[in-house]
């Protein structure tokens, strides 16, 4: 289905329209899937929650909010990305409690926010990072999230944000560099 129509359809639900919502659920199940299985491949093994998991909680929030405003495609997804996110540090924080500060869960790193492959660090370690990123510079958090949580490209980053992709890529290139350097002192 092409952007547009499920634009339309989480206006419609954004609108009170409940049939918008179920016909939006299976159209978009498969890219939320995808986007939970991303970000679980960056994930330890440690981390005992599963794609389809992940999906059906974020999902839960995301029908529980009261008429929520979506603005379109990739405000959605980057809702969605916000909310994975926020249940990965739920659950790493409770396997840290459970275990008195072993087993930290771990988040690969990719390309696409540090430029050699294979680095590595605690989800917690990055959230405290994006926290204190986004006190400093709340909208190159922002594209952190948007790009590395939620997936977006840096065009659908930039449609999101209403910037212009060339100052969303200079914030990317920016935050990177800074998460980067605070990670490694972490």
């Amino acid at each position: 289905m092409p952007a547009g129509e499920i634009t339309v359809l989480l206006q419609r639900w954004s609108e009170g329209d409940p049939a918008a919502g179920e016909q939006l659920t299976p159209l978009v199940y498969s890219e939320l899937r995808r986007l939970a299985k991303r970000k679980l491949r960056r994930e330890s093994q440690e981390l005992a929650v599963q794609s389809t998991e992940l999906v059906h909680e974020a999902y839960l929030k995301l029908v529980q909010q009261d008429r929520a405003c979506w603005k379109d495609r990739a405000h959605f997804f980057a809702i969605c990305g916000h909310i994975m996110r926020r249940i990965l540090v739920d659950h790493a924080r409770a396997r840290y409690r459970a275990k008195r500060g072993g087993g930290v869960t771990l988040v690969e790193l990719n390309e696409a926010v540090t430029p050699t492959r294979g680095n590595r660090c605690d989800l917690l370690s990055l959230d405290d990072a994006l926290h204190t990123l986004a006190a400093m510079h709340p909208q190159q958090s922002q594209v952190v999230e948007l790009r590395f949580f939620a997936g977006l490209s840096i065009e659908e980053t930039a449609e999101a944000m209403h910037l212009s992709k060339a100052t969303v890529n200079r914030h990317w290139v920016a935050a990177r560099a800074w998460l980067v350097r605070e990670l490694k002192r972490a």
